[in-house]
């Protein structure tokens, strides 16, 4: 860290050039066949992973057409939901679709990798979320993306800056796979403690009910009014239950919706990937919260916990797999749900069961005990040094907002 101080010290001590990204890279126009692409290499919006974690393999690959071609190095964003922070640097070619941005650079000023970590940053999130269009489905707005102001310090800087992130990425994506391995332990734990091998199984639609929410929008959210889920929240926010709302609605609003209340189980019943689909909560809260039309509540007489326990396993999402309809958004109706088998332990088992669950729930996922504990120190420690590192002083002064710059920088080159 001394050394890049030092090289900062030496070799842009008044500051950088800031330039539109538009002048630095551009929307990769070239084209690739849907036959030259497969599960590992088609990217969508689906198999980008929220919050900056690359991507997964695709459920989908388009089997005819020509597609929008990436190369390795180049940056992908996600285009629908920016809120969700998608964003990956390919490794390899190949194909995507218009809800990807393929991000190429087109000059040998900045370094790919420098820019992958200017574009994954949290301020260029912020901003791409204030530019994008619309409620329900909001998109980046690709010219204000253009417009984003990225600062270009010498090379070398750039590359020793890389360096010393990648280190920190390194660092925390040992302590996420020693994670990883705990939570597939606990999966499998979790299953086997939820046999269906020792109890009697009933339907979902025998034992309780469903009701669909009504919808609202994000911007229908106030600081305070009757609590609300909405459902992009249940898989950004809630685990396996809850006791108080993240989001309130007005009252005036919140009479002419739905709510779950007090014991209900509140499922995710649309979503990008079929894996969002089942996703749930207990809802434990003293009164009712209304939930969003992309959710069910779920009112039944077993433990609430113990619902919420099982519709994480894999039986469950084996189950319901089969009722999902998908296609740009994935969803699956109240039949589909209530046609799931559950094992039905008595009374005091489901609580023997989810008090052993909880223990171990906290030593996996608990943000304040063991690793994920010292995964956030390690993220928090990353995020501060990647924000004082990719922040300079400006030469000039650029507006994002208008893409005009300071007319005095133009003697170096800015325009």
């Amino acid at each position: 860290m001394s050394g890049l101080i030092k090289l900062i010290t030496e070799l842009c001590p008044n500051g950088v050039v800031y330039k539109p990204l538009g002048e630095i890279a551009k929307y990769s126009s070239a084209r690739i066949s849907a036959m030259d692409v497969n599960t590992t290499n088609y990217v969508g919006v689906d198999n980008l992973l929220p919050d900056k974690r690359g991507k997964g393999l695709s459920n989908y690959v388009p089997q005819t057409g020509m597609l929008t071609r990436y190369e390795a190095k180049d940056i992908l964003i996600g285009n629908i939901r920016p809120y969700l922070k998608k964003i990956w640097l390919s490794d390899c070619i190949g194909g995507t679709n218009g809800d990807v941005l393929v991000i190429h650079t087109t000059g040998k000023e900045v370094d790919t990798d420098f820019l992958y970590y200017v574009l994954s940053s949290d301020q260029f999130f912020i901003y791409n979320v204030q530019y994008s269009k619309g409620a329900k489905m909001p998109r980046g707005n690709k010219e204000a993306i253009m417009r984003y102001p990225i600062p270009l310090p010498p090379l070398v800087v750039q590359r020793k800056i890389v360096q010393v992130l990648d280190n920190f990425t390194e660092l925390t994506a040992e302590l996420t796979a020693e994670l990883t391995a705990r939570k597939k332990q606990y999966n499998h734990y979790r299953d086997r403690l939820i046999s269906t091998n020792k109890w009697n199984m009933d339907s979902l639609g025998n034992v309780g009910a469903f009701l669909r929410g009504k919808r609202f929008v994000k911007d229908d959210i106030v600081s305070d009014g009757h609590p609300c889920i909405h459902y992009g929240e249940l898989y950004t926010h809630y685990n396996v239950w809850a006791d108080k709302a993240k989001s309130f609605l007005e009252y005036d609003l919140a009479t002419k919706l739905r709510v779950a209340n007090p014991g209900d189980v509140i499922i995710v019943a649309a979503g990008e990937t079929i894996e969002d689909i089942g996703n749930s909560v207990a809802w434990l809260g003293t009164g009712s919260v209304i939930i969003h039309d992309a959710c069910f509540a779920y009112s039944h007489n077993l433990n609430p916990k113990y619902v919420s326990y099982y519709m994480q396993t894999d039986l469950f999402r084996s189950q319901i797999k089969r009722y999902i309809s998908s296609g740009k958004i994935s969803a699956i109706n109240a039949d589909g749900l209530s046609k799931a088998l559950i094992p039905i332990p008595p009374l005091d088992e489901q609580a023997r069961i989810v008090s052993i669950l909880d223990r171990f729930f906290v030593l996996t996922t608990d943000i304040l005990n063991g690793l994920p504990a010292e995964i956030a120190a390690r993220q928090k420690q990353y995020e501060y040094y990647r924000d004082k590192l990719l922040t300079f002083e400006e030469l000039g002064a650029y507006d994002a907002t208008s893409g005009q710059v300071d007319p005095k920088l133009k003697s170096i080159g800015i325009s």
